[in-house]
């Protein structure tokens, strides 16, 4: 199944115009082969071509648009965002997010309890911090060669669990993941912990669990870049609002001590 073959089919082109171009171009509307459609994920399936489930993109651009307005809303006032997606597919759009926002995120393997046993992860996270900080400062050196070997064995450990989340000083107001299957302990700890999930979630994921779902295809870097692309315009406009609330809050409270 060709881009060419969607291009020409009003169904999915016709909404909403410039935006299903911009999804069809990503391959978005990639889903998968019917036998492994969710039976709960055929709302958003438009037809099926060459044995390929082909994503309704109207139903994309809706979702899409709720996921960003809520998440918008999360960050201006204040909320915690933790980005997971640990496919090689995904590091270019994670890496940019990460070094714009300086976002928490996941990206090589999910530490289970990460979420649900917040106050355990947070102890390890500052044990990483000081083991890194004494190889610094070479506080380290009256240990045995031996030793000190374990102990660089340990830190690279724990910073391929815990590298990412060492801004993460409180639980996370919204976990945002590519591929909730491939990621299923990380959404059932949010799931647990009462945390809203934003995902793009092919057509075999359940979206049950997913409260923000928007479907499309989660595996190709195209998609994937274009999911992450709009999840970095909606923080970005979530951060310019909270800035300007802030300014509110600050007018308001000079107000208040003139009077």
């Amino acid at each position: 199944m060709s881009e060419n073959s969607l291009t020409t089919d009003n169904q999915v082109t016709s909404y909403p115009g410039e935006a299903s171009r911009e999804m069809i171009e990503a391959g978005v509307f990639y889903g998968r082969k019917k036998s492994k459609t969710h039976p709960k994920m055929k709302q958003y399936v438009l037809m099926n071509r060459g044995g390929i489930e082909v994503v309704n993109l109207a139903k994309t651009a809706e979702a899409l648009e709720k996921a960003l307005d809520f998440l918008k809303e999360k960050v201006r006032n204040g909320g915690v965002v933790l980005l997971v997606a640990t496919q090689p597919a995904a590091e270019e759009g994670v890496r940019r997010l990460v070094a714009r926002f300086n976002l928490s995120y996941v990206t090589d393997r999910w530490a289970g309890g990460t979420i649900t046993n917040f106050k355990v992860l947070s102890k390890r996270v500052e044990y990483f911090k000081k083991l890194r900080g004494d190889f610094a400062s070479g506080a380290l050196e009256k240990y045995t060669k031996k030793e000190r070997l374990g102990l660089e064995r340990e830190m690279r450990r724990l910073k391929e669990l815990f590298g990412g989340l060492e801004n993460l000083t409180k639980e996370p107001d919204v976990l945002v993941t590519v591929d909730p299957n491939l990621h299923h302990t990380a959404v059932r700890e949010a799931n647990h912990a009462k945390i809203p999930v934003i995902a793009l979630a092919n057509v075999d994921a359940n979206p049950d669990v997913i409260d923000y779902l928007v479907p499309g295809n989660d595996k190709a870097r195209k998609s994937i870049n274009w999911f992450l692309e709009k999840i970095e315009g909606a923080i970005a406009e979530g951060m310019a609002g909270r800035t300007e609330l802030k300014k509110e809050e600050s007018a308001k409270l000079e107000e208040v001590k003139k009077v």
